[in-house]
């Protein structure tokens, strides 16, 4: 599937976080999500991003916006990284990368010659009427979480 462009309705999703607890795009109806999709619990980009949204959630609050993490793994392993680096927000697990493929961000990837599936990280920000406000795409995880509040309205 294609990416989702700016001024789209962002497709619905149902999955659980390092809790367990289901969310669905739904559940924030009304108010700004910052949707942004990383390929793998734990590893130094991935880290460095959810940690910086980390540090932005009082930003984010006041602003009455959520942040939502997505990538592949399952609820064990988002539960070990948000416990490791104090991660309170929901990191939600895409374990069959039902949701990246929706939102077109599981693509074709290569790394030393060899090819693979993958997230490609990348980010949406999704308005309080449910349609995408915005999109990075490649995202380049310096400056990037000041990027994403600078565009909440």
């Amino acid at each position: 599937m294609p990416l989702i462009d700016p001024g789209t309705k962002a497709p619905a999703f149902a999955l659980k976080d390092q809790h367990g607890e289901t969310h669905r795009l739904s559940d924030y109806a009304g108010r700004s999500v910052i949707l942004y999709f990383y390929p793998k619990d734990d590893t130094p980009g991935c880290t460095q991003e959810s940690c910086e949204f980390q540090a932005a959630l009082p930003k984010l609050k006041r602003r009455e916006a959520a942040v939502l993490g997505v990538s592949i793994l399952d609820e064990k392993s988002k539960a070990k990284f948000a416990d490791k680096h104090g991660l309170t927000f929901p990191l939600l697990a895409d374990a069959d990368h039902e949701v990246a493929e929706k939102y077109g961000v599981w693509q074709k990837k290569s790394r030393y010659g060899r090819s693979y599936m993958g997230i490609v990280r990348t980010t949406y920000l999704i308005g309080p009427d449910g349609k995408v406000a915005q999109r990075w795409d490649n995202v380049k995880v310096d400056g990037h979480v000041d990027a994403a509040l600078d565009a909440l309205v």
